[in-house]
């Protein structure tokens, strides 16, 4: 989060083009991406080789489809008042210096920010999420943001606000009658994902913790890992097709009662995430399927999940007792606001997830409006940290349990890049760049899938063999 807020709100959204200033840090920004590549990889024991160079924050803004989103419903595009296109640069510069013969050269991390919104066709829409399912809205005495995505959201909702409700013209009556503390705590408590837009700035800004550790392999990360993706959505699954990429073998494991709800979304996005992965299939309500899962982790090189911590616990699945007697494994975890109590039971999306990082705050602050930056930010900025915090643990030989999560990669990248003073002179200079005129005809080219989208459950047999039961 950032440090400092300015106190003239507002105040930079009218200033004129003042060519002179548009050099000033110029130099400074083109290097944003490799600077903060050196440092995660500094992080995290590795040199830095870089292999390119990456586009200036502004034009990498514009170019990923990030600016095409950010903004009001009917106002200009906006550019993110912190370099979160460099962020996402510099962490797939890091990932691709450690693989420099693999296809992750040939990705722009800026431009896997702007995959869904440009593959789904979405537009800006200021104090709503550019997918729709999340809104910023006043409390009596606050702003929260609210994410409403699933059916079972909706059938919470009149028990979570006390009132009939019929859409969102009733929530947004009924909470700016309550209390932000009233409507944050009962919404976490029936498991809606809910957040503070005007957070209070907390301890050090962290984008990952080792919560525990087991001997690792002598040999390091050799031959291609086995990957197993326990995940869903967005951020684990890139994580994991980022690490497919790089040339490990990737099985995505689904529940047969509740699949990937990508899978429910745009055809093509979830094709780019998951394709080329082997598809398996479970009943978590079977003891031999259960069975089978748990041997599936005990063979994996790199687990990544994204459930809450009692989601696995109850079917008997725990992270730290199989890291514990399963040395070299590498297992990351990602959660919406991390595993520590009370966090750990807390819902966040890659939208609620960027406000509660203080995302919003920082767009009010600059441009006057309660407004989303991007689309669910929060997710893809994630996947990128945890595939090379993934990457990073297996080359060192595993034996980790590593928590990262979605708020606090957001809150990291902005407080890696968001003094008052930079934030200051973006808003008066980066929108005006010549540089950055015509880079929206100019977009990156979306990555291809790595391969067809199995059906689920299609590699069962292939996998477990006669493991399982589906």
């Amino acid at each position: 989060m950032l440090a400092k807020r300015p106190t003239r709100r507002a105040l930079l959204v009218e200033l004129q083009e003042r060519p002179g200033e548009a050099a000033i840090g110029a130099d400074a920004d083109a290097q944003s991406a490799s600077l903060y590549a050196q440092r995660l990889l500094s992080e995290l024991g590795f040199g830095f080789r870089p292999l390119g160079a990456a586009d200036h924050p502004a034009i990498s803004w514009v170019r990923s489809g990030m600016a095409a989103v950010t903004g009001r419903q009917r106002g200009r595009p906006l550019m993110a008042p912190v370099g979160l296109s460099a962020i996402a640069d510099g962490a797939l510069l890091a990932l691709a210096s450690l693989a420099p013969k693999s296809s992750i050269k040939d990705l722009r991390g800026a431009g896997l920010l702007g995959e869904r919104s440009r593959l789904a066709g979405l537009s800006r829409q200021g104090a709503i999420s550019a997918g729709g399912g999340c809104r910023l809205l006043p409390t009596a005495d606050g702003v929260l943001a609210v994410s409403l995505v699933r059916s079972t959201d909706w059938d919470f909702a009149p028990a979570w606000l006390e009132a009939d409700i019929g859409g969102w013209d009733d929530v947004g009556r009924v909470l700016a009658d309550r209390t932000l503390a009233q409507v944050l705590e009962q919404g976490r408590c029936l498991g809606l994902a809910v957040a503070d837009a005007d957070p209070t700035p907390g301890g050090p800004a962290v984008w990952r913790r080792t919560v525990a550790r087991s001997p690792a392999r002598s040999s390091g990360g050799r031959g291609a890992p086995l990957v197993v993706d326990l995940s869903a959505l967005w951020a684990g699954p890139l994580c994991t097709d980022l690490l497919g990429r790089l040339g490990a073998r990737v099985i995505k494991v689904e529940s047969r009662s509740r699949l990937d709800g990508a899978r429910a979304g745009p055809a093509d996005f979830h094709a780019r995430l998951n394709g080329g992965k082997s598809s398996v299939m479970l009943d978590f309500n079977d003891a031999q399927d259960r069975a089978a899962l748990q041997s599936l982790i005990e063979a994996a090189d790199i687990v990544v999940e994204s459930s809450r911590p009692r989601g696995l616990r109850q079917l008997g699945i725990h992270a730290e007792d199989i890291i514990a007697r399963r040395p070299g494994l590498t297992w990351i975890a990602i959660s919406g606001h991390g595993r520590s109590d009370p966090e750990a039971d807390w819902i966040g999306y890659g939208d609620d997830a960027a406000v509660a990082a203080g995302l919003s705050r920082c767009m009010k602050d600059v441009y006057g409006d309660w407004l989303f930056c991007g689309d669910a930010v929060a997710d893809p900025l994630t996947g990128l940290h945890a595939a090379l915090l993934a990457w990073t643990s297996w080359q060192k030989g595993g034996g980790v349990l590593e928590e990262i999560s979605l708020s606090g990669v957001v809150a990291f990248a902005m407080a890696a890049d968001g003094d008052l003073t930079a934030v200051e002179r973006r808003a008066r200079t980066w929108r005006w760049r010549d540089l950055a005129r015509g880079a929206e005809g100019q977009r990156y080219d979306l990555p291809a899938p790595r391969g067809l989208v199995q059906e689920p459950g299609a590699s069962n047999q292939a996998v477990l063999g006669g493991q399982s039961s589906c």
